[in-house]
């Protein structure tokens, strides 16, 4: 009997796989157009969200932002839209396809809607005769680094110093220019006269002098109903007396002034038209040859009603209290208390996407003031918010300083005549 004996059969083992270059090679892609995807996602909604806050300021939060940034910056926002495109069509290109192409049409979309607003803004400027420079429109974004010729001391009712800056233009000697007292911003209670100073350089270096002041401001135990209007007429005293030292047509200085700084331009004109406002020592004051108002506060009991961005808080510092507690001082500081014939020719300028002064509430008193026969001239302007002149470079900013330079050199002019 024989047996027999199995042996195994020994199998080589398998050669290791060896990996794919190209599969290796393609690793960074993915990750690359995936960061790409998601950069240009980011920068896409910042971009639509701007536009569409813009165009439909009712939508909440967005609503608010979109009009600052795309009404002051669109060419910006464009530019931001166009690099999230680019960045979603490297997605797509890369494979990712269905993503790339969906954030390039939205990012797509968001420019051209950017660059409709800044079409429209263009017109408008075109319209008003502004010399637009492009130069500014892309770089100048904020406040211009500019000083005043001059800073000084206008008056110190009850021992505080108030200054006024000064900007006067190249002007040749024995000739006079028109002149302007503008009062800043601030809700009655903060801001200063330095943010007057692009306007103020600007309209000096076009021949027109600027004396932006201080005034009182409101605090919690001080309101200043009473005296921020004195203020301003004290101001305006005191450059009809310094007019030879700086150059100036005494009969030709108006009074303006920027968001409350306009509300209180515009009652204080007003006020002494009517001869129920003096200076802080009690003097009389002629009243202004004109006045200005940018994006005012017409009604300041409006303004508590309406509580929008602090006005309310503004309105109860400025009168040291509510409406119902003080009627009568709320009805005193409101310009349109003080509509009547002969009063000194105005020029409103609001931007018809403010919250804060309302477009219809300006409309309403330009309104107002041409039935009583009084010169007026109202400007709304498009896809603009509240202080839509603090981007001084924007297309918006440079139309409002062509606005204020044509309405007073107009009105030196009918005064020569």
């Amino acid at each position: 009997m024989t047996s027999s004996v199995t042996y195994p059969v020994l199998t080589p083992p398998a050669p290791r796989a060896r990996r794919d270059p190209d599969r290796r090679r393609s690793r960074p892609v993915r990750v690359l157009r995936t960061l790409s995807a998601l950069v240009a996602s980011v920068l896409a909604f910042l971009a639509v969200a701007i536009v569409l806050g813009a165009y439909v300021p009712a939508i909440p939060r967005i609503g608010v932002i979109g009009p600052v940034l795309g009404g002051q910056y669109p060419f910006h926002v464009a530019m931001l839209a166009v690099l999230a495109a680019a960045l979603a069509a490297l997605a797509w290109l890369g494979g990712t396809v269905r993503w790339g192409r969906t954030v390039a049409a939205v990012a797509a979309a968001s420019a051209v809607g950017a660059l409709a607003i800044g079409g429209v803004q263009l017109q408008t400027a075109q319209d008003a005769g502004a010399d637009v420079s492009w130069g500014s429109v892309l770089s100048e974004v904020g406040y211009p680094d500019v000083v005043a010729d001059d800073t000084t001391t206008f008056a110190s009712p009850d021992g505080e110093p108030l200054d006024v800056d000064v900007y006067v233009p190249d002007s040749t000697p024995g000739t006079t220019v028109p002149a302007v007292v503008l009062a800043h911003a601030g809700g009655f209670h903060t801001f200063d006269k330095s943010d007057l100073r692009g306007t103020g350089r600007w309209l000096a270096d076009h021949g027109v002098a600027v004396f932006a002041v201080d005034y009182r401001l409101a605090r919690a135990d001080r309101p200043t109903w009473d005296k921020a209007p004195q203020d301003l007429a004290s101001a305006l005293a005191w450059v009809r007396e310094h007019a030879d030292e700086y150059g100036v047509d005494p009969a030709q200085v108006s009074l303006g002034g920027m968001s409350a700084g306009g509300t209180l331009a515009l009652d204080a004109a007003y006020r002494l038209q009517e001869g129920t406002l003096a200076a802080a020592d009690g003097a009389a004051v002629e009243p202004p040859a004109s006045v200005v108002g940018f994006y005012p506060g017409t009604d300041v009991a409006r303004m508590w009603a309406d509580d929008v961005a602090g006005t309310r808080e503004a309105a109860e510092l400025f009168t040291g209290g509510t409406p119902q507690e003080h009627p009568d001082r709320y009805r005193e500081v409101s310009p349109t208390s003080h509509v009547g014939p002969g009063l000194p020719r105005t020029l409103l300028v609001v931007g018809d996407r403010d919250r804060s002064a309302r477009p219809g509430t300006v409309i309403d008193l330009g309104g107002a003031l041409a039935e009583q026969g009084v010169d007026t001239q109202v400007e709304v302007l498009p896809f603009a918010e509240h202080a839509f002149d603090d981007a001084y470079g924007s297309l918006t900013s440079q139309t409002s300083r062509q606005l204020l330079l044509d309405f007073f050199t107009e009105d030196a002019a009918t005064s020569r005549g």
